[in-house]
């Protein structure tokens, strides 16, 4: 009897230690985004036959609710860039740190635009944030103190997760104008973030790094079925492949997405980016074994954010709309428009036709050129908003009009066709080109205002006052002769709207490349 009983009484240990080692293995939901940039409302998604529409911050805030209530363990991190826009601009970045707190992120690092009004605003802004905001590599150049809290641990049901916040070094010198960023510098990514992970590596279950490097993301919304345009996560995979102990990294900057993350190869480290703009949610999820602190990734997927078939979350909707309501303004309807203007960053686009169109037209100019990254958004169709024109082109910059020779119109066109920012975008021209071409002998043919370009004639261009001064590389305005100066290019546009008040979308076939 007795050795029926010790043998029962082994077996119910070891069942019960079997029990006990089964329980320490916990599925953990790893939720991503970045790039979300203030895109509050939902965006026609015109290229994709199965979604009608597509992101919104308040639709993004329910579907990460629903897909939280459905997980055991979840985490809810962001790889920068939350600000830009108009209302953002209003609220010195305010109201984009409460909705990431209404949202219920755990964690986000910092990205260049949440730079945009200077780092002593966004110093200042920061602690009304409920959660850590990252960054382990920007420094004050005084005393090389950390600009922001180099890393976190969050917990939740037993499983803790040490988080490093870093920036790109090109994204940190050629996206921030230098004056917001006046007295701060940056180290090598790599190095801090490996300083970092190693200090809490023993303490935690597993190490996420958020990430804002890799290639400046191209500006078009449907960038995720358009190859041409996408940048890749080069920097985030070199990183993957030389930090230790590190299981995930989220990142941003460039834009791009990743259907299902990468593993990479000789470490392990899985990778994952959702495309910005607030149109998916990244999804992760992974087998922790919090014993052994070793996790294995078991499923990984971008999912949409169809507005259509989402509720608008209350929260989140009530503060974009007290921000409204506290800049009316913004909310007046001053236009409407028959289709959606969308951007193309290295083609023609009808919205970069519509608005090169209205600098030409209120500089009485005989060409109009935006560049194509200077357009931040595109407008649905229907009515516009005082709030939409301003997002179209939310910069300082004057219309400037410059006179320059038929050559050096040339010379711009041919600059253009390298592709530097983009394919800038014209008024007032018909050309043909062979993007196949060296570079600088791609131009065909050119006409202005419906002749044959001349060389030794002078021609006025109405643009911006960034490139009229020679920056973004178009060197041959600096050449050229300032005719005028006038208002902000967005005021321009605003001024248009409101006065052709009926918005026709302009057709494409200005600037054809032969070789498509």
């Amino acid at each position: 009897m007795k050795k029926h009983t010790l043998a029962l009484s082994l077996s119910m240990l070891l069942l019960g230690s079997s029990f006990s080692a089964l329980a320490e293995i916990k599925n953990v939901t790893l939720l991503h985004t970045n790039d979300i940039e203030s895109v509050y409302e939902p965006v026609d998604a015109f290229w994709n036959p199965d979604i009608s529409r597509i992101g919104g911050i308040p639709y993004l805030a329910t579907l990460i609710h629903e897909t939280r209530a459905q997980e055991e363990v979840s985490f809810l991190f962001d790889a920068g860039d939350i600000f830009t826009g108009s209302l953002s601009k209003k609220t010195q970045g305010k109201l984009a740190f409460d909705l990431y707190s209404a949202m219920g992120y755990d964690v986000i690092t910092l990205g260049n635009h949440e730079f945009e009004y200077g780092w002593k605003t966004l110093k200042e802004t920061m602690p009304r944030a409920a959660y850590p905001v990252l960054n382990a590599n920007i420094k004050f150049e005084q005393n090389n103190a950390p600009f922001a809290q180099p890393y976190t641990i969050v917990e939740r049901d037993g499983v803790r997760i040490g988080v490093v916040g870093v920036m790109g070094i090109d994204a940190f010198y050629n996206t921030m104008w230098k004056g917001n960023r006046k007295g701060l510098t940056i180290d090598d990514p790599i190095e801090v973030a490996q300083f970092w992970v190693d200090k809490i590596r023993d303490e935690v279950d597993m190490v996420v790094v958020l990430t804002h490097q890799n290639k400046t993301a191209p500006m078009q919304t449907d960038k995720e079925a358009d190859p041409e345009v996408q940048r890749g996560f080069d920097e985030d995979y070199a990183m993957a492949g030389k930090l230790k102990g590190v299981d995930v990294i989220f990142g941003g900057h460039s834009d791009h997405g990743l259907w299902e993350p990468v593993v990479h190869p000789d470490t392990g480290t899985v990778v994952g980016l959702t495309f910005g703009q607030g149109k998916y949610l990244g999804y992760t999820k992974f087998a922790v074994d919090t014993e052994k602190h070793s996790v294995k990734l078991l499923d990984g997927k971008l999912i949409p954010v169809e507005s259509d078939k989402l509720e608008r979350d209350t929260k989140t909707g009530e503060l974009i709309d007290q921000a409204r309501a506290s800049f009316p303004e913004l909310s007046e309807q001053i236009a409407t428009i028959n289709d959606t203007a969308f951007r193309r960053y290295y083609r023609e686009s009808n919205i970069g036709n519509l608005v090169a169109d209205m600098m030409r037209d209120t500089g009485k100019a005989d060409i109009g050129m935006i560049s194509s990254g200077s357009i931040r958004v595109d407008l649905n169709s229907g009515p516009v908003t005082l709030e939409n024109v301003m997002n179209v082109f939310p910069f300082t910059d004057k219309l400037a009009v410059v006179s320059i020779s038929g050559k050096q119109v040339k010379e711009l066109l041919e600059y253009s066709y390298t592709l530097p920012y983009g394919l800038a975008q014209f008024s007032g021209i018909e050309a043909k080109y062979d993007s196949r071409k060296p570079e600088g002998e791609r131009l065909l043919s050119l006409n202005i205002n419906g002749k044959p370009a001349e060389d030794n004639k002078q021609y006025s261009v109405a643009t911006y006052s960034y490139a009229a001064s020679g920056g973004d590389g178009y060197h041959v305005f600096a050449k050229g002769t300032p005719v005028s100066q006038g208002d902000l290019v967005m005021q321009v546009l605003i001024d248009q709207f409101k006065a052709q008040k009926q918005i026709t979308v302009p057709p494409l076939g200005r600037q054809i490349d032969i070789s498509r």
